[in-house]
């Protein structure tokens, strides 16, 4: 009996050496971004799908360096210069006014791998901040630029100046009188979570690299010079391999005064409760007992996402290396819109 069993296993064997080997996996790679909390139950439903598909584009842009095996900050830049430039959002060329009628904008950039951060702050000639905060992050020593002086740098690296005119739009021109209107008449202006279109973008590359980034307008009527949340580190924009990344949108200063993006990262590896928990805690609870407003976009470094928002509504997109595009959060009861990304 012992040849005829040696010779089968030796068979199984000889089988076994000279197979294929199993087909490697994917890379695993997932972006995440955001179009802004607040209230769209207002909102028109054409503006609605015109952000639906900005947003949807700005994805894309991601997803197509991350797919082809592209840094992950990368693909934050691109996404957000996407939405920088539809004017439809918050940022770039749809940012809001401040008190003297000149939009002032923020934005901050993160790599997850080296902990390199740029942002810049209260500039008012700038197409692509999110471009001149990489920037500050990769020519300077620097984290944070404000004002003229990060214009004068932005000229040294050889972007141009643009108009304030570059930034008009009637939309927000019309939010922008309305308010100063309630303003001069001493009477209640917006409320907070009718304003809503700060954008932001966390994503995940096939090196397992994250990265975070946010870019915003501020809040409409704001004073002259006042920074929210969204350029500072750890505030709203944080991206640590060892844990998350994560962009936020809401109320900058109660952003501030809870960290509240690093704050998630550091309960994640801290104290190794899972993103989802980290975000809830923090999103849904602690800053809805100040009653801080907003929501954040994360990111973990096995790909796990989350989207808590404790406002009534925040516009996301989701995708990840099969392509498939989820976008939802415009509401809270209403149904995800998937789309498959332009190849």
């Amino acid at each position: 009996m012992f040849v005829p069993v040696f010779g089968t296993l030796f068979l199984l064997y000889h089988a076994r050496m000279n197979a294929a080997p199993p087909p490697a996996a994917a890379p695993a790679f997932a972006m995440v971004i955001h179009g802004g909390a607040g209230n769209y139950d207002r909102m028109p439903a054409d503006q609605i799908e015109q952000r639906r598909a900005s947003m949807t584009k700005a994805i894309e842009a991601g997803y197509n360096i991350l797919k082809r095996g592209g840094a992950s900050l990368d693909a934050v830049e691109a996404a957000i210069r996407v939405m920088e430039d539809s004017g439809l959002f918050d940022s770039g060329r749809g940012a809001y006014y401040t008190k003297d009628g000149v939009p002032e904008m923020d934005a901050a950039i993160m790599d997850g791998k080296t902990l390199g951060a740029g942002s810049v702050a209260s500039v008012q000639h700038i197409a692509n901040p999110i471009h001149l905060a990489r920037l500050v992050m990769e020519k300077t020593p620097h984290v944070l630029l404000v004002g003229e002086g990060a214009e004068e740098f932005a000229k040294s690296q050889g972007i141009q100046l643009v108009s304030p005119y570059y930034f008009y739009n009637e939309r927000e021109w019309e939010r922008f009188k309305k308010a100063q209107e309630a303003a001069t008449k001493k009477t209640s202006s917006l409320r907070r979570d009718e304003e809503h279109g700060t954008v932001g973008a966390v994503a995940l590359d096939q090196a397992g690299n994250l990265a975070a980034g946010t870019s915003t307008g501020g809040t409409v009527m704001k004073m002259p010079g006042r920074v929210g949340d969204s350029p500072i580190i750890g505030a709203g924009t944080y991206a640590n391999n060892e844990s998350c990344a994560v962009s936020a949108t809401g109320t900058g200063e109660y952003f501030m005064r809870n960290i509240v993006a690093a704050d998630i990262c550091e309960r994640v590896k801290y104290l190794h409760v899972s993103l989802d928990q980290a975000a809830d805690d923090v999103v849904m609870k602690e800053l809805v007992a100040q009653h801080g407003d907003g929501g954040v976009i994360a990111l973990d470094r096995k790909g796990n996402s989350t989207t808590p928002f404790n406002t009534p509504g925040m516009m996301t997109a989701t995708v990840r290396a099969d392509g498939t595009i989820t976008l939802k959060g415009w509401n809270k009861t209403a149904s995800p819109v998937t789309v498959s990304a332009a190849k």
